[in-house]
């Protein structure tokens, strides 16, 4: 039997409410782990919106006769552990908790950003008024993290003596393969999932260029004759198999494939403003010169998954059958 409009707008209140209990246990934790003050700072005024976040969407759900789904609400606590964990074991701690970070942000941006599109479909004007005004305090936070990459990489490598900056790149450039090879795990199956048409374009044209780029970082590695990490490699692609089964797990696959995709496309912008950052310190014109024309193409492809919101609720709707 085909939901309502209703019953969607509930799902989408729950998720949301999840993802804010994830955000909540990953931002308690943060401050400790940032290895900045400035850092730790922006972590901290941010638990307190997320706190306010978490009881608008509970307030909502209550009002709505409901309470937040116990199920979900416990997979992604184990998730975000999961989250910071992979953080925490890296040795530059701070660069990745920000760039995770950044990313997580966008995770919450764009799905707020569809939760406001089902609640105009439903017409619940307070749940789209409330989804659009968090939407715009976690951009803002997002916006506040990427100012906040120079202070992650001098964090990062605030204890590593120049002799070993080249090592300290290597390094990075390791981790920017591992996260191509993860995003290409993604995007290989995106288009049977996509639900539109256009949707699954968008995915196979960015899997062409995101083989190109991985295939451009595995020239660097061997031009600095420096072999890739296959542990990370194989750590990210588990993240990835993880996550991918998460998010299949749920009936509006086209619209939390979305979502995921561009809350990864800004991993992978993280990752390359934090690799140019290094390359730059350790005098790599090349690896430098490298991740800036790989993020022009990142940043485009986050643009047009941003572009294709519309597309992805409408898709999402139409596969629970509810009409748009």
């Amino acid at each position: 039997m085909a939901d309502t409009i209703d019953e969607q707008l509930i799902k989408y209140l729950a998720d949301a409410h999840s993802i804010e209990e994830q955000a909540l246990q990953q931002l308690r934790s943060a401050p400790d782990a940032a290895g900045d003050e400035e850092l730790a700072r922006i972590f901290r005024e941010h638990l307190t919106e997320t706190e306010g976040h978490e009881q608008t969407i509970r307030a909502r759900l209550e009002s709505r006769g409901e309470s937040p789904s116990r199920v979900k609400d416990l997979l992604m606590r184990m998730g975000g552990a999961g989250f910071l964990l992979f953080a925490q074991v890296q040795p530059d701690t701070p660069g990745k908790l920000v760039a995770h970070a950044y990313s997580y942000e966008h995770l919450e941006v764009a799905s707020y950003e569809t939760l406001a599109r089902v609640a105009a479909r439903a017409g619940d004007e307070e749940t789209e008024a409330a989804a659009s005004r968090i939407r715009d305090e976690e951009q803002r936070m997002a916006d506040r993290l990427a100012s906040s990459f120079d202070v992650a990489v001098e964090a990062s490598l605030r204890e590593v003596s120049p002799d070993d900056l080249d090592s300290q790149l290597n390094s990075y450039l390791a981790d920017a393969h591992a996260i191509e090879a993860q995003a290409i795990s993604l995007l290989d199956k995106a288009p049977d999932s996509a639900g539109d048409p256009a949707l699954a374009t968008l995915y196979t044209s960015h899997l062409e260029e995101t083989h190109e780029h991985q295939r451009a970082i595995d020239r660097r590695l061997e031009e600095r004759e420096a072999g890739r990490s296959m542990v990370k490699d194989l750590a990210m692609r588990a993240g990835g198999l993880s996550w991918g089964s998460f998010f299949k797990a749920h009936p509006d696959t086209p619209g939390k494939l979305a979502v995921f995709a561009f809350a990864f496309e800004h991993l992978e912008i993280a990752a390359y403003e934090e690799l140019r950052r290094v390359a730059e310190r350790a005098g790599d014109t090349e690896t430098a010169a490298l991740a800036e024309r790989i993020l022009v193409e990142e940043r485009a492809a986050a643009a047009k998954l941003a572009g294709a919101f519309d597309r992805a609720v409408d898709a999402s709707l139409q596969a629970v059958g509810v009409g748009v």
